[in-house]
């Protein structure tokens, strides 16, 4: 049996992984609300593996040569049922399902690595040179596979414990809604294909809420960026930049509402008034910080001529990109851009990026708490050495472990760009240093 606390009080139930696809919830004490019940008697509770969805006879027209150059959701046509938008949601496509066809029904199969490849774990194919399969020609596409999915265990105010399941989705499940007096103490995280649950599995509910740190004195903006705060709060106009990469640029936002940028606008708006924002994006996606300051004069993305020439008053920088950097790079390169951005009077906020790909982050699996990136250790440094705001976003995204949602889950894209709730993020750690949430 896998044991998970449900917090770290002692008196909480514990959560045991008994079976494949059972859960029991140990007798112990939950609050429900503004009350505390007690949950009685051991609880067991079946959980239902993840379903897989069965496709026959999907159409593409026109597929393109398989690409072994290119990202492994880029090297050819992506299946439907896993396509993201941008990328494809890996690990999810059953292992040897897939089957090319010259036409519907019993058609003869196309033969893998002659007449196409597949990219199995991304979910993307293509014709082969010399292959039976024309640039113009239909094919037809059978194969299965599996969804994700977050399931809640809810207890009632009288101590009554059931198990909510959530909708299926390929990328960015949500946990359902308990009813009316009912409250979750655990999510159950549940990928595609997995065959079966461990304590990894088990998100409990430790803290509802992302805990903003209290101050006693007045906010963090008021004294590392007075020129900023005083045109806030004397209502001139404040000229606003963000600047950054893919995630600056909208991704993947649903809308221009909820990127991060002008949710913050919106937020700062509301917190003064009678202030008078304007805000510009200057977003390059795929790029680092450093590719603005190598492009030449004319260029859309000049560093002289779109940052600095324009004079903003306040510049807020995210770039997830430059998550390559040591602390030691950090405080040459961004030593550079303080010294520049001083020059013009601007003031600076610098956000520390969200959590991307755990392979990407040097993290053997999604339950990550404290950022294990150089890079972000490397933000904290220069910012505290050198004075400069701040906005740590990163431990945001770090609480969701406590709040019980696998973080994996808030990236649309399955690698890294934010949904909604993500850039949300980004914009209440910007308030958090004008003393707003």
């Amino acid at each position: 049996m896998l044991f998970v606390m449900l917090a770290h009080n002692q008196s909480a139930p514990q959560i045991v992984v008994s079976n494949h696809w059972q859960v029991q919830v140990m007798p112990g004490t939950v609050k429900t609300g503004r009350r505390s019940v007690r949950i009685s008697a051991e609880v067991t509770l079946e959980v239902s593996p993840p379903k897989l969805v069965e496709v026959r006879d999907e159409l593409y027209d026109n597929i393109p040569l398989f690409d072994e150059k290119n990202a492994p959701w880029d090297k050819g046509v992506k299946l439907k049922g896993l396509d993201t938008s941008e990328t494809t949601a890996p690990d999810m496509l059953v292992a040897g399902s897939f089957k090319l066809k010259s036409g519907t029904g019993d058609a003869p199969a196309l033969k893998r690595g002659v007449d196409y490849e597949l990219e199995p774990r991304w979910a993307t194919f293509g014709r082969l040179p010399g292959g039976s399969i024309q640039p113009d020609q239909k094919v037809w596409a059978d194969y299965e596979f599996g969804q994700s999915r977050i399931d809640s265990i809810v207890a009632d105010s009288k101590g009554e414990v059931t198990l909510l399941q959530g909708e299926p989705e390929i990328a960015t499940p949500v946990p359902p809604k308990p009813g009316p007096g009912e409250t979750i103490i655990a999510n159950i995280w549940i990928p595609g294909l997995l065959p079966a649950l461990t304590s990894i599995n088990i998100y409990p509910i430790l803290e509802r809420h992302y805990p903003a740190p209290k101050r006693s004195g007045p906010p963090i903006a008021a004294t590392l960026l007075p020129k900023t705060w005083a045109k806030l709060k004397s209502g001139q106009q404040l000229n606003i930049l963000a600047w950054g990469d893919s995630v600056t640029a909208g991704g993947q936002a649903s809308d221009k509402s909820h990127q991060y940028q002008y949710r913050f606008e919106s937020l700062l708006q509301k917190r003064f008034p009678d202030a008078h924002i304007n805000l510009t994006t200057l977003a390059w996606g795929g790029r680092t910080s450093d590719s603005f300051l190598n492009e030449p004069p004319g260029s859309p993305y000049n560093f002289n001529e779109k940052v600095i020439q324009p004079h903003p008053d306040l510049i807020v920088m995210e770039f997830v990109n430059d998550a390559y950097m040591t602390p030691a790079v950090v405080e040459e390169k961004y030593s550079y851009l303080l010294k520049r951005f001083q020059e013009i009077g601007a003031e600076w906020i610098i956000l520390t990026p969200h959590y991307v790909r755990p392979d990407w982050m040097g993290a053997p699996n999604v339950r990550i708490e404290k950022d294990p990136r150089p890079y972000v250790e490397g933000l904290r440094e220069f910012a505290a050495k050198h004075k400069v705001a701040l906005a740590d976003a990163s431990l945001r995204w770090g609480h969701l472990v406590k709040e019980g949602i696998p973080y994996i889950t808030l990236l649309s894209n399955c690698i890294n760009h934010p949904n909604d709730r993500g850039h949300e993020m980004f914009a209440q750690s910007l308030m958090e240093l004008f003393g707003g949430d």
